[in-house]
């Protein structure tokens, strides 16, 4: 099946990741995800986010979920 690249939705997880100077392990450890998922976010391959996910990398990262989702035009 090919990829759904209908949506405009950019994921700034390696940003955000960047500015604290994280790794996405550690980010892993701190939430209790595993690296494949985040990994699969922070590539923009992800096709849904759970809200207690979302909660828990804002949580984490000392930020807003508009920090970490934009739509792109």
């Amino acid at each position: 099946m090919p990829p759904d690249d209908d949506h405009r939705i950019q994921v700034n997880l390696g940003r955000l990741l960047a500015e604290r100077n994280m790794t996405l392990a550690e980010l892993a450890r701190r939430i209790d995800v595993t690296v494949v998922n985040l990994s699969v976010l922070k590539n923009g391959r992800a096709k849904a986010i759970r809200f207690s996910t979302l909660t828990a990398i804002c949580d984490a990262l000392g930020c807003q979920p508009g920090d970490l989702l934009e739509v792109t035009r």
